[in-house]
């Protein structure tokens, strides 16, 4: 069996340093870090995790808190993206649950997890409550704690570029259709209101509809409510681009062309939204960077605590993406 000696004896330096090379230290050249990790996968080193978590007293092993089933592209792509980021770091990654008899917390003990990342949960309930306030490091992403770290789409922007983008293309008459109550449901609904009120936009009673997140149905209705206005929209952003797929189906119905007699606008940009015609006018959010920074967040906690302040708050931005669901009009 190949052990980290063999690997120092033939790059020709210490035991320490082979070790600190293959758990990802930064202190070693990076150099001399390839080639000591090139030659143990060459030589079939594999480590000994039951050593290694006696030595350290860690696991190795993180949470991923995810409530429901997991269909979302866009939660695919995070997940990946987690795992990908979380392997490159020596890391391992369970899926959290609970069950009648243990909360997530005591779940997450039990399992010897080193931290966790609270992915998709009910934010406000007590049992992720706890977790995000014990004494195990968490980190939140798209929700906002003051007791553990978080990383955050700037929603609120985000909405401010679709709606600003929609009016430098001439529509006036916007709505806004929303998904379930929550924080992100929020930020995007304070921001459709400010953004509107900053360009003198009327929003008649009636424009803004609550609807799903990811159910092309419930947005259909919310569509076929805001075509039965007495003045009905010209333009219609919506909470998900596959949400959109309701739009489509009950704007067929009532005889409307996208984007000649009506504009539509997604979020997301998942890979939906570049096949369907005409292409969807979307926001896309950086689901990569997302990804990495809550791994970057949890390990530095799990490796350096105390370092890094409880209440930090990572912001990534995504971009704007034109599409074909908007088209010119005179203004």
């Amino acid at each position: 069996m190949v052990t980290l000696k063999d690997i120092a004896n033939l790059c020709n330096v210490s035991v320490a340093t082979v070790s600190r090379a293959l758990n990802g230290q930064s202190d070693v050249n990076s150099n001399t870090a390839k080639r000591i990790r090139r030659l143990a996968q060459e030589m079939g080193y594999y480590p000994n995790a039951a050593a290694r978590a006696l030595k350290t007293n860690r696991s190795y092993n993180i949470g991923i808190l995810y409530e429901d089933e997991i269909h979302h592209e866009y939660f695919s792509l995070l997940i990946d993206r987690i795992r990908t980021t979380a392997e490159q770091k020596g890391y391992d990654i369970t899926f959290l649950s609970k069950s009648k008899q243990t909360a997530y917390y005591e779940h997450a003990k039990y399992r010897g997890l080193d931290g966790v990342i609270i992915l998709q949960a009910t934010f406000e309930s007590p049992e992720v409550m706890q977790l995000a306030g014990s004494d195990l490091p968490c980190v939140a992403i798209d929700y906002q704690y003051t007791c553990c770290p978080c990383v955050i789409s700037d929603h609120h922007s985000s909405i401010d570029q679709l709606v600003r983008h929609a009016y430098e293309r001439g529509y006036r008459k916007i709505a806004f259709v929303h998904g379930q109550p929550g924080y992100i449901t929020d930020q995007r609904v304070n921001g459709f209101y400010k953004t509107c009120c900053s360009l003198g936009l009327n929003v008649p009673e009636g424009y803004v509809q609550a609807a799903f997140y990811h159910e092309p149905q419930s947005n259909a209705e919310a569509t076929k409510r805001l075509l039965a206005l007495p003045d009905p929209p010209s333009c219609i952003l919506y909470p998900d681009d596959y949400s959109c797929l309701g739009a489509f189906t009950q704007l067929e119905k009532a005889g409307l062309s996208i984007p000649d007699d009506i504009g539509i606008i997604g979020y997301d940009g998942i890979m939906l939204s570049t096949v369907i015609r005409p292409r969807l006018t979307t926001y896309k959010q950086d689901v990569q960077k997302k990804g990495e920074m809550a791994v970057v967040l949890l390990i530095s906690q799990i490796e350096a605590p105390g370092v890094r302040p409880k209440d930090e708050c990572v912001v990534v931005s995504g971009q704007l993406v034109p599409g074909g669901t908007l088209r010119p009009l005179p203004t």
